[in-house]
């Protein structure tokens, strides 16, 4: 079993978890618990995530990943002799 601790709860979130475990009678950690388990049980798996979903730097890198890395040359920094205009 893994533990947690969840920093900067609002308070208002607090209270009605706290008032969701009265009526459930079960005590605030068991009310988090069940929450969380809930929750996470209607996400998808990450396999079942369509490409689509994934956006498309994941699926850029999927494409070139086995290719390996590249390093490409840095141009060199001219020096700018315009001026900066002032906001």
């Amino acid at each position: 079993m893994a533990t947690i601790v969840i920093r900067n709860l609002d308070e208002t979130v607090k209270r009605r978890l706290q008032v969701r475990a009265a009526l459930n009678g079960r005590s605030m950690e068991a009310e988090a618990r069940a929450t969380l388990t809930l929750f996470a049980e209607k996400l998808p798996d990450a396999a079942a995530i369509s490409p689509l979903d994934r956006g498309l730097g994941a699926e850029i890198h999927e494409l070139f990943a086995p290719l390996g890395g590249v390093e490409l040359p840095l141009p060199p920094r001219h020096q700018s002799h315009g001026k900066i205009p002032k906001a």
